[in-house]
């Protein structure tokens, strides 16, 4: 009779707390529906090829390969301008006897396919060679398939570049903003559970320099956070940035002031650790579906409109762009400002949360 008075009450606590429900009961549904999303893209690979002095039916075959389109050059040089500039997926050159590829290999997914793809094309080639001799009459010696000479090179990478290289980027940005979110959020909540919140307010100094005074403080070890992510996944991880370390680290680094301030303002709406840790699920997780693990382009038109108001989606493709294709910090200055903005909107937010606090 006492245990059921005991469930009693942990029953009515629960329909309480309104948090707890929500993370039971419509996190859950959240997570499974995102998932649902990312796998529901489309994930058809397609690949658009330049080639050079191949011969027409040689083209011709490869631009039949399913996901393949092909482009024909006059000249390579021509065709690997534009692959520098990353308007194609690979080259494929033929001079002196050998075919000479060059992948952008910026996905691994894409340069198995044109290795697919021209193996397909090249072995379907001979076999018309071989049938066209036999129909001639051809002696035997003639029938016999000269195997040709394939030459890879990669742009960015090497062979061994895999589906998870492309992931790093991404998952940097990701566990730079989980763990500063999270000890942000939890310190700021001790400050004002704790009382030290309250004296501060009681003093003359304003909103706005406390405010900015956390930012800067806290901002800090945001700071070396932040680096040692991006050290330890180049130097560690062996992760191979094109572009510069120290571009990789100043976006780091603006993600991190802006989680910062995500998680001091979602402090102000808990009242526990408890409550704090229950808008991980709800606030966090969904933002690494829409942070570049799936192509935005690939989602349905209404999750790209909630992708871009996602402040992990322009740090994802900062740290990508940087690191497999050297983008310097002013050709991703447009997803560094979108990240000053948040910060700048939320910092204004956190100042007119604090007002609340005030007692005098």
């Amino acid at each position: 009779m006492r245990s059921i008075v005991v469930a009693k009450r942990v029953l009515l606590e629960l329909l309480r707390d309104k948090r707890t429900l929500a993370l039971l009961f419509f996190a859950p549904v959240l997570i499974l529906f995102l998932l649902n999303l990312m796998f529901a893209a489309s994930t058809d690979v397609k690949v658009k090829l330049g080639t050079s002095g191949l011969e027409p039916a040689l083209s011709e075959k490869l631009a039949k390969v399913k996901g393949v389109s092909v482009k024909n050059y006059q000249t390579t040089t021509l065709a690997r301008a534009d692959l520098k500039n990353y308007r194609l997926d690979g080259v494929i050159s033929y001079q002196a006897d050998k075919y000479t590829v060059t992948y952008a290999n910026l996905d691994a997914s894409k340069t198995q396919l044109t290795k697919q793809a021209l193996k397909q094309a090249l072995l379907s080639q001979q076999l018309a060679g071989l049938q066209a001799n036999l129909a001639l009459g051809r002696g035997e010696k003639s029938l016999q398939a000269k195997i040709p000479v394939v030459v890879n090179h990669y742009q960015y990478g090497d062979s061994q570049t895999n589906f998870f290289t492309k992931l790093i980027p991404v998952l940097m940005g990701f566990f730079t903003f989980f763990f500063v979110f999270l000890i942000s959020g939890l310190a700021l909540l001790k400050e004002r559970t704790s009382g030290t919140l309250a004296r501060l307010l009681a003093t003359p100094i304003k909103r706005s320099e406390l405010v900015y005074g956390y930012t800067l403080g806290y901002g800090l070890v945001a700071c070396l956070q932040a680096s040692l992510i991006a050290l330890v996944s180049v130097y560690l991880l062996k992760l191979e940035v094109v572009g510069s370390l120290v571009a990789v680290v100043v976006v780091s680094v603006c993600l991190g002031f802006v989680a910062l301030a995500f998680g001091t303002l979602l402090s102000t709406f808990a009242s526990s650790e408890f409550q704090m840790m229950q808008f991980i699920p709800l606030v966090v997780v969904p933002q690494i579906f829409f942070s570049g693990i799936i192509p935005l382009a690939s989602l349905a038109p209404w999750a790209q409109v909630i992708g871009r108001i996602l402040p992990l989606t322009y740090a994802g493709d900062a740290l990508s762009k940087i690191i497999m294709q050297g983008a310097t910090l002013r050709q991703v200055s447009g997803d560094l400002l979108v990240l000053v903005g948040f910060l700048v909107c939320l910092l204004g937010l956190n100042i007119l949360g604090l007002k609340r606090y005030r007692k005098v």
